[in-house]
């Protein structure tokens, strides 16, 4: 799926989640509507284009929260990091994110996920659904606050790294820019 030529989908997280995810939870109509329903764990990371939102190398795609993240070639591993996300206005959670990389058998790859779901309070959906569920037991409507949000990109190391395989500091770097004045000379 791909936008006209001039627009970019470069949302923050929190316009990730509040925009978008906290609407398909609540059953809102999404505009601009772009963002695909994909089941991820049919798909390995690189078979992503063409299937879901690409922008640059970045794909974005509406999945289920399932704890089975097992494809046909690989897993997604958590990477232990979960990160509450905040709006910048009243500083309210309104979601996390969760940090996965995919593994191809023992061997971790590149591939970076970006799971973003809604946190089980902020749900008005699920509260409903749990109600509904109450009144009437042989109701089975699915439960929308179980959508989440990925974005899929592949981390290039080059990107990070400098040419000796070593990362830079903030400092380093300037510290470096300041070596580099004394071979300015001044008039």
């Amino acid at each position: 799926m791909n936008l006209p030529p001039g627009f970019r989908f470069f949302p923050t997280d929190e316009e990730l989640v509040v925009h978008f995810l906290h609407r398909k939870a609540s059953l809102l109509p999404c505009h601009p509507d772009v963002i695909p329903d994909l089941d991820l764990y049919h798909y390995d990371p690189w078979d992503l284009p063409g299937k879901a939102l690409g922008e640059g190398r970045q794909w974005y795609f509406y999945s289920r929260k399932t704890q089975e993240r097992v494809t046909s070639n690989g897993y997604w591993g958590s990477m232990g990091m979960d990160e509450p996300i905040y709006t910048s206005s009243t500083h309210k959670k309104v979601g996390i994110k969760k940090y996965l990389t995919f593994y191809l058998g023992d061997s971790q790859t590149n591939w970076i996920m970006q799971e973003y779901s809604l946190p089980d309070s902020s749900s008005s959906s699920s509260r409903s659904s749990k109600r509904s569920s109450r009144a009437s037991s042989s109701s089975h409507k699915p439960d929308y606050s179980k959508w989440v949000i990925c974005r899929v990109y592949e981390q290039n190391c080059s990107e990070e790294e400098d040419d000796d395989g070593t990362e830079l500091s903030c400092l380093d770097e300037v510290f470096l820019s300041l070596d580099d004045l004394d071979e300015v000379s001044l008039p």
